[in-house]
């Protein structure tokens, strides 16, 4: 005969012991997704293969950012800490792929004046590029147009910059907003011959299709997607934005152009992250 099972004091404990680890392994993936990793920046290199780049520019080092999105999480305080982190990497240039700001006009336009000296200095100390993103455009375009003129970084809007070097020259290109419908690509390669070396900053990544098959660019460099903020164990990404779902993050070949797409040191709400660090980008042409 079978003895039934009492359920004893210590059955009782065990029961709720149990029950406060899941709680507690809860609040501390909570605690870690909320407070940790969206602060714990990772810098990442890539040595991209550019067949037109000229010789002189070996080992140049395009310092990429994206995604900053002053108006919501993002504080002077974390990017002056990101940036000292870029001053690191020693860069020739920075480039910024769009979304500068989010929210309600008037609160996006108080927290860019928290951060216009320390990205004033950032472009005294290396020349910075810049193009918009859909956030900048559905903000207040116009503002994010005037700030960049002010702290000093040049914006890229449809357009072309010649980075110099020895007699030798390479263009960073940037088109203005896709999702808006800003860009125009026609008026970049207008400006461009198909011996040139040009990167294109393009901040939403699968505009790379597009770029890849005018033959114009050896590389492309977007934002946009976060990396999903959140990326689960073998699945990926969960959600995606609009023209961001096919070149979502790190590096890609489209043709013959090369795409990589930065995780972005801002979020967008919920402020998470989780297996989607932050990211500096180290292009070592």
């Amino acid at each position: 005969m079978k003895l039934k099972k009492t359920f004893t004091r210590r059955d009782f404990l065990k029961l709720v012991g149990r029950f406060a680890l899941g709680i507690a392994a809860v609040e501390v993936g909570a605690m870690y997704t909320a407070l940790v990793e969206p602060s714990w920046v990772e810098v990442t290199q890539t040595h991209p293969k550019l067949p037109r780049l000229p010789a002189a520019f070996s080992g140049f080092r395009m310092v990429q950012i994206s995604d900053l999105h002053f108006g919501g999480w993002m504080t002077v305080e974390k990017l002056q800490a990101a940036l000292s982190m870029v001053y690191a990497q020693k860069p020739d240039v920075v480039a910024i792929t769009g979304d500068f700001v989010e929210g309600r006009p008037e609160s996006a336009a108080r927290a860019l004046d928290t951060v216009r000296e320390t990205l004033r200095i950032l472009a005294q100390r290396v020349p910075t590029f810049a193009v918009l993103g859909n956030h900048d455009h559905w903000v207040d375009a116009p503002m994010v147009h005037r700030f960049l003129e002010d702290v000093g970084i040049h914006e890229l809007r449809n357009d072309i910059f010649p980075i110099e070097r020895a007699g030798e020259r390479f263009y960073l290109c940037g088109v203005d907003d896709i999702w808006e419908s800003k860009n125009d690509l026609d008026t970049v390669t207008a400006k461009l011959s198909m011996q040139d070396c040009a990167i294109l900053m393009a901040h939403e990544p699968d505009f790379a299709d597009q770029s890849a098959a005018s033959g114009f660019f050896d590389m492309q460099i977007s934002g946009h997607s976060h990396g999903g903020q959140v990326a689960l164990p073998i699945f990926g990404p969960p959600l995606l934005p609009w023209l961001g779902q096919k070149y979502h993050t790190g590096l890609y070949q489209v043709g013959k152009m090369v795409q990589y797409t930065n995780r972005g040191l801002g979020m967008i709400r919920p402020a998470v992250r989780f297996n989607c660090r932050p990211e500096i980008t180290v292009h070592i042409l």
